[in-house]
């Protein structure tokens, strides 16, 4: 009999062996695909965002799902542990902007194969291609595992680790809701978080702006009543469905959440171009340049200020002819155009699918998981980590400290569990 088994083999799952295997377990780790830590190999682009260098308390505020929950989870394991983990394994760690910690590699491949090597260093037995078809439990209390091929695996413990539904090609399929549903456990509501948003603007349909990638600006997300539903600065990118890149993915979370409450209430987003700057200080910087070369077109003129390809489209949403010259500029159509580069309006009409997203919301109500320890309170030796749990957090390595932190402590926790005289529910 095993100690543990841990069901799936991402960064949560391969944590939770940590957990478990620092303290002598006999712990099983069950892939069902062919190999282990998938989703971590394409995180942060492929260079794997191990965790994020901002206090604790900032790390939370960027769980817009159920961030507190993480509260005791993150002191007793957190981002400080994470890097402390990795640096004494090896893998040696760099901090970029907003507190992103990366690998000095550049490859999260080092991540995940230093996870696996450490893992099967302690004596932790993987299994691949071995999918479960349920989790058994009798009287309230874990007993074990069925594989899918009739196999029925015993142990006290069992850790569902299998993710959410986005990126099913990792192996996020869902299969963690049915166990925890079988089990008596609540689904919340599922929906796509840290995911592209969707626009039927006619210069998105017409691929205006295809392609175009715009630096360190601040998108501005309010409702149909101007109310203001978040605020998220970093880069973007312009689609053939609407827009994505890093500060778009972080406004995913806000979108679904309005779109669950009424599914056709308008949403803008508006687009700073220059968040340092003041409406004033655009307004003289640009005419300026205008006045200095007053026989130019001012669409030739901006060049250089603006990105260009936004130029046509900015001009004529101010009502500014294509060849007009600083001469023939009136001071209201100048203040239009500046107006716009401070918020450029983009309708939203929602997001990407859930499978399309990088995150999914919603998942086993945490209400019913002890956020100490990460077990089930209504079964014994039953406990959560990372995505399956309705936690979610945004991109920047903060969805992947969730998943580190949930893990580690859920198999600390189920190692307790099982060697303690007279085992307790959550």
């Amino acid at each position: 009999m095993y100690d543990l088994i841990v069901i799936g083999g991402g960064p949560a799952g391969l944590m939770a062996c940590v957990g478990a295997g620092q303290q002598g377990a006999r712990v099983l780790l069950l892939e069902k695909g062919e190999k282990l830590g998938r989703k971590l190999i394409i995180s942060g682009g492929g260079r794997c965002n191990v965790t994020n260098a901002k206090e604790i308390d900032e790390i939370i505020k960027n769980i817009p799902g159920n961030g507190r929950f993480m509260y005791s989870g993150l002191h007793q394991f957190g981002n400080r542990d994470i890097i402390h983990l990795f640096e004494s394994l090896g893998v040696k760690l760099k901090e970029e902007d907003n507190g992103r910690m990366f690998p000095v590699t550049d490859k999260a491949v080092t991540v995940a194969e230093t996870l696996i090597r450490y893992i099967r260093s302690m004596g932790v037995e993987i299994r691949l291609n071995a999918p479960v078809q349920q989790v058994i439990a009798k009287s309230g209390s874990i007993e074990g595992v069925l594989l899918s091929n009739g196999e029925r695996i015993s142990s006290r413990s069992v850790i569902i680790a299998t993710g959410g539904k986005s990126v099913p090609k990792t192996g996020s399929t869902g299969d963690g809701y049915l166990f925890a549903k079988s089990l008596g456990h609540t689904i919340t509501d599922l929906y796509p978080t840290e995911v592209p948003l969707t626009s039927n603007e006619d210069w998105i349909k017409e691929r205006v702006l295809q392609g175009l990638s715009l630096r360190d600006v601040k998108l501005t997300l309010a409702d149909q009543k101007g109310k203001i539903l978040t605020v998220q600065r970093g880069d973007m990118i312009f689609t053939h469905f609407g827009i994505s890149g890093p500060a778009v993915l972080r406004l995913g979370h806000y979108v679904s959440v309005a779109r669950k409450k009424d599914r056709s209430a308008p949403l803008t987003v508006a687009i700073d171009l220059f968040p340092d700057l003041q409406l004033d200080e655009i307004y003289e910087e640009s005419l300026s340049l205008a006045e200095k070369e007053p026989k130019k077109a001012v669409k030739n003129v901006l060049k250089g200020y603006l990105p260009e390809r936004m130029i046509p489209l900015l001009l004529e949403k101010a009502g500014i002819g294509m060849e007009t010259t600083y001469a023939h500029l009136s001071k209201k159509s100048w203040q239009d155009f500046t107006r716009l580069l401070k918020a450029f309006p983009l309708s939203v009409t929602g997001t990407l699918s859930i499978e399309e997203a990088f995150v999914t919301g919603g998942g086993v109500s945490i209400k019913e998981i002890d956020p100490r320890t990460f077990q089930s309170k209504l079964v014994a030796g039953l406990f959560f980590a990372g995505e399956v749990m309705d936690v979610h957090a945004h991109t920047g390595g903060y969805n992947i400290t969730v998943a580190f932190s949930s893990g580690y402590n859920a198999g600390k926790s189920a190692v307790h569990y099982v060697r303690s005289d007279k085992p307790q529910k959550g």
